[in-house]
């Protein structure tokens, strides 16, 4: 009996240190994000995205000049916003009324339709997988939360126009101008903004140099609303 006692006091011990490691581990990767947000608010920090990561990683390379927000056209700022993220002076990270909206359409078995926000999408790009998962977008909510209350709007701006994907390898705003238009970030056209605003759902299959007819059409009516843009581009000013 007292070696069974002694077998089993030893199993709860291994268990207890194990767990332990795995909080330590699990705390450890919750202060990586956060650290990293902090390091961010630095103006000559220039992050990379997780794909960014992964093309190097794989030797495949990409396509980034950093640029700062003041040398990116407004037009295509504005674009973007209209395009991806209405209410993103507004909110604080997430868009409660379009998600609920999401949720309603969904129990009503309305086909899922995003409700992300441009926080939401800077800090899955920055700290997270991309690809649909439940466990992906519970940890992308308070991580946006968190990283709407630390970093200031311009600079969220900033950091998600110089890291989103815009084709393959083509990462930030004065890579896909250059790459789609010949033209700097700076010098895009109401135009091309539009349609690189409306290339972001999905830049592997959208080509904004080269538009189909659906892409004109979507980015005529972004380019309208950039146009009309309004308190909508506050933040941004």
């Amino acid at each position: 009996m007292a070696r069974r006692a002694a077998k089993q006091r030893r199993s709860r011990f291994r268990l207890r240190r194990w767990l332990g490691v795995l909080l330590v581990a699990l705390v450890a990767l919750a202060l990586i994000p956060a650290a990293l947000t902090l390091l961010y608010l630095l103006p000559f920090v220039h992050p990379i995205s997780t794909l960014m990561a992964k093309d190097l990683v794989t030797l495949e390379g990409y396509e980034r000049e950093w640029v700062p927000l003041e040398e990116i056209a407004p037009v295509l700022v504005h674009s973007v916003i209209m395009s991806e993220d209405g209410q993103f002076c507004s909110h604080r990270g997430i868009d409660w009324g379009a998600l609920n909206q999401v949720i309603d359409g969904a129990l009503a078995g309305e086909e899922t339709r995003g409700a992300s926000t441009i926080p939401m999408q800077t800090v899955k790009n920055l700290f997270l997988w991309q690809g649909r998962s439940f466990v992906r977008k519970a940890l992308e909510a308070p991580m946006a939360l968190a990283f709407d209350a630390i970093v200031p709007k311009k600079r969220i701006m900033e950091i998600y126009l110089n890291i989103v994907e815009w084709g393959p390898g083509i990462y930030g705003a004065e890579a896909a101008a250059q790459h789609h238009f010949g033209v700097s970030a700076a010098k895009l056209s109401r135009r091309q903004a539009a349609l690189l605003a409306v290339t972001l759902p999905n830049p592997i299959a959208r080509t904004p140099g080269r538009p189909t007819s659906g892409l004109n059409k979507l980015a005529n009516v972004i380019e309208k609303r950039a146009q009309q843009a309004g308190s909508h581009i506050r933040c941004v000013k």
